[in-house]
């Protein structure tokens, strides 16, 4: 439970899903349910991963949570009913080595790129944050995955990693609903 006195939560799980049917709000709410978290009350909160914060497995994370819960969370969605249009939802994630310190989340929406490339670049996006208020030097056009080894090098950021899904809306006027989401548990 996250004390009310800090609102600090000190553990946190990603997870994804994917929705389809012929509502919108209904194909939402069945990818929430694949993720795992359909029967809590989300609030979404903006990017910054909590000092001291565990990151778990969400087999952990989702037993901390009773259903009905007001629980925060960084929720990034993509949905669409047009055929063949790929939705695809995206979360980076970058801790710094020094625990007390915070790291960043981003969230990432995307329509027409795929999975991979849409969590490269959500988490490039944290990492690139953090390296900029730790003060860490990189070079914003020097290609992701050299800006990557570079910060592991520095020693500054401890880990980056990505959580991401994507769908592809098929010919039946059905929507389409992918989620990628860091819940806080703890």
């Amino acid at each position: 439970m996250i004390d009310p006195s800090t609102f600090l939560p000190s553990k946190a799980f990603l997870t994804k899903g994917v929705g389809r049917h012929k509502e919108k709000l209904t194909s939402f709410e069945l990818a929430l349910r694949e993720a795992g978290i359909a029967q809590y009350n989300l609030v979404r909160v903006s990017s910054i991963w909590p000092p001291h914060c565990e990151l778990v497995p969400r087999e952990k994370g989702v037993k901390l949570l009773q259903p009905g819960q007001v629980v925060f969370s960084v929720v990034a969605e993509a949905s669409t009913n047009e055929p063949s249009r790929l939705a695809t939802a995206a979360i980076g994630l970058a801790i710094p080595a020094d625990e007390a310190h915070h790291g960043y989340i981003s969230e990432h929406h995307a329509f027409g790129e795929r999975q991979q490339p849409a969590g490269d670049y959500a988490e490039d996006l944290a990492a690139s944050m953090l390296a900029t208020v730790l003060g860490v030097p990189f070079d914003p056009d020097q290609a992701w995955d050299e800006r990557r080894e570079q910060w592991r090098v520095s020693g500054e950021i401890v880990d980056s990693m990505n959580i991401s899904c994507s769908a592809e809306a098929q010919d039946d006027g059905r929507w389409v609903t992918a989620v990628s989401a860091v819940v806080f548990c703890g």
